[in-house]
């Protein structure tokens, strides 16, 4: 039996989470089994916490470690306990965006015109494509809106994204403010976090990430930026990978969100290591990588308007 669909998602609903009895907290005799945040709430804490650059990665409104992460940087930016929890304090503090989390969206022609395109698994036949664009037009406005797609459905039940001049609801993250020059970048193994900071040491912003794996491990040290490389070609060598294919060929594959390295390539001074995007959203925070950091296109997008040649990287256990 196919698994049951999650409830829809209202914008009404949405919209009022955490403004009222839901960010109160639970009475001391019943803390322990104080109910766990609607989906709503979950989501509407998200997108505030996107729009205060304290990303959980894919907006899915889901509780989870990417989650929990994010609430825990955004608490100790605004000197809270940092518990990771939705609690009364961290709402009043969310509170003080007061947009709406989720808004109404007319699709563009651009939004659904494609090319879309399936993508091969071998990099042999990954450069054999003119690009690595997206899959569908719901991918595409997953980027767009940093929300997984099937959160994008849920909140838009019975459409297809496939209709210029269709309005839907999306998560509001693309009237945020640019975030200032960073002057040091700290990317911490043990929580799989990135952080901005300023020259006074001020957190600017943080992200989720994937950071090493046993058989490429972070390369901890003080390194710099080299250089960045938007919409980059990807160059593959099997010689720098240990779980490469047998039979795996240098290739050049071409640009776009579903390459290797996403949408960006931020150089560092560690020979062959750099601070990346990826194709797979879903996985930054959960999944190892080859020894580079990976984020999401979305925040290394963020990431490489905030930094520059010569920008400090401090890689740390």
């Amino acid at each position: 039996m196919a698994a049951k669909a999650p409830p829809a998602l209202t914008a009404e609903a949405v919209n009022n989470a955490g403004k009222g009895p839901e960010a109160r907290p639970a009475k001391p005799a019943n803390a322990a089994k104080a109910a766990k945040p609607s989906a709503a709430a979950l989501l509407r804490a998200q997108v505030l916490l996107d729009r205060a650059h304290f990303s959980a990665g894919e907006i899915d409104a889901a509780s989870g470690s990417n989650m929990r992460l994010a609430l825990s940087g955004f608490q100790k930016k605004a000197g809270l306990e940092p518990s990771g929890t939705l609690d009364e304090a961290t709402w009043a503090a969310l509170n003080a965006d007061s947009a709406d989390a989720v808004v109404a969206y007319t699709l563009l022609d651009t939004d659904v015109a494609g090319p879309f395109d399936s993508i091969p698994d071998s990099m042999a036949d990954k450069a054999k494509m003119s690009s690595l664009g997206y899959t569908s037009a719901a991918e595409a406005l997953g980027e767009k809106f940093h929300a997984s797609p099937a959160l994008l459905a849920r909140l838009n039940p019975g459409k297809d994204f496939s209709q210029a001049g269709d309005t839907i609801l999306v998560p509001n993250v693309l009237d945020t403010e640019p975030l200032p020059k960073a002057a040091k970048i700290v990317v911490d193994r043990s929580d799989r976090s990135l952080t901005l900071l300023d020259a006074a040491g001020t957190v600017l912003a943080q992200f989720p990430s994937s950071t090493g794996s046993e058989h490429d491990p972070l390369p901890i040290g003080a390194w710099k930026v080299n250089g960045i490389a938007r919409n980059p070609v990807y160059h593959y060598n099997p010689k720098l990978f240990w779980d490469a294919s047998p039979g795996d060929k240098k290739a050049k594959l071409p640009a776009g969100p579903n390459n290797p390295v996403g949408v960006a390539w931020v150089d560092l001074s560690k020979d062959h290591y750099g601070i990346h995007g990826t194709p797979l959203p879903a996985s930054i925070g959960k999944t190892q990588s080859h020894g580079c950091i990976r984020l999401t296109n979305w925040d290394v997008a963020t990431l490489t308007g905030s930094v520059g040649y010569g920008t400090e990287v401090l890689l740390q256990e």
